[in-house]
């Protein structure tokens, strides 16, 4: 398409975070215009319609693909359907954004690269957020200046505050598991700031905490891993859902010459207070609050990629490796063993 023309885009799902996505795509992201939204809650596209102005509304996903009017697609819908909402987008000609993670499944990451491969024209990129977050941006940057000699160990965690609806227990049947769900952007930061190495073998553990409604799908409220590199290269990852105090997402990068930390208080901003409870700061509530400004940055990206044929600065064989180590961290959960991946 000409650089001048904006991308018109159908988002697919306008829950919790598609609505997110859908405010910053009709009102935040230059070049980008919101013209179709698809769910099958009225509710949903009733939201996008009085909220955004949204004009194509649709109950059916292949309906909207069919339409002329859109250029490119935004995927926001449960994991187990990316895959194929992703290979169905691609044989309709449509640019593809899809939240993370790839697929529940290695060999359906493989298929959606192969497919991929065959429309070279069209763009596909996977969400994984904390890319294009400013610190982690910096961070990456300064490892590859050398800044701490040779990367060699990774340890990051991402942390939710306890949600006692039970939110989490509906979704864990459809969510992958904790590793898949929450870790992949660990997993995929981990890859990317050591250098993309390959994953050697895993082991991983976990416990239920709090909600004891995980045990039936055999998933767990806090989880921890190890993931050993080509190299000699090593990363440890934490995921929790039982946060009493808010969202944190820390990560540290151990190097031969020095250490770099992102984000490890979890702080909202750097207000203290101090009364007669003693001296605190507020932390940040959720993930959305940490990555507002990334999720921008992320679909600022995706649109730049389409209008001026660009390549994404991720690729769909790092979403496929996030995925694959992801899935082989579940195995190891569930078989209480090491996994091989070499």
């Amino acid at each position: 398409m000409a650089a001048s023309e904006r991308v018109r885009i159908g988002i697919v799902g306008v829950g919790r975070m598609g609505r997110r996505h859908a405010e910053n795509l009709a009102l935040r992201v230059p070049g980008a215009q919101l013209v179709a939204a698809c769910s099958p809650l009225t509710e949903e596209l009733d939201w996008a319609r009085d909220t955004l102005g949204v004009r194509g509304l649709y109950k059916d996903y292949h309906e909207l693909l069919a339409d002329v009017d859109v250029d490119a697609v935004f995927l926001v819908t449960p994991n187990a359907l990316h895959p194929a909402q992703i290979i169905a987008a691609l044989k309709a000609g449509r640019h593809v954004f899809c939240e993370k993670p790839l697929s529940l499944v290695t060999d359906e990451c493989l298929a959606v690269e192969a497919e991929a491969a065959r429309h070279p024209q069209l763009k596909v990129m996977i969400g994984f957020v904390r890319r294009f977050d400013a610190s982690y941006q910096d961070a990456q940057k300064s490892i590859a200046a050398g800044a701490i000699g040779r990367p060699f160990m990774v340890r990051s965690e991402t942390c939710d505050q306890n949600d006692p609806s039970g939110f989490f227990v509906r979704f864990a049947p459809s969510s992958g598991g904790i590793f898949v769900d929450m870790s992949v952007h660990d997993i995929d930061l981990a890859r990317w700031l050591l250098g993309s190495p390959r994953a050697l073998r895993v082991f991983s553990a976990g416990t239920v905490a709090v909600h004891e409604g995980l045990r039936a799908c055999g998933d767990v409220d806090n989880g921890i891993a190890i993931c050993e590199f080509a190299d000699g290269r090593m990363a440890c990852f934490y995921a929790s859902r039982t946060m009493a105090h808010g969202h944190e997402t820390a990560t540290e990068i151990v190097g031969t010459d020095g250490r770099l930390t992102v984000g490890r208080d979890g702080r909202l901003n750097q207000v203290e207070i101090a009364d007669v409870h003693g001296i605190r700061t507020l932390t940040t509530p959720t993930f959305y609050e940490r990555f507002a400004d990334a999720f921008l940055r992320e679909e600022m990206h995706f649109v730049d990629c389409v209008r001026h044929d660009r390549t994404p600065a991720l690729s769909l064989h790092d979403a496929t490796e996030a995925t694959r180590i992801g899935i082989a961290l579940r195995t190891s959960l569930a078989e209480r063993r090491v996994v091989e991946l070499a």
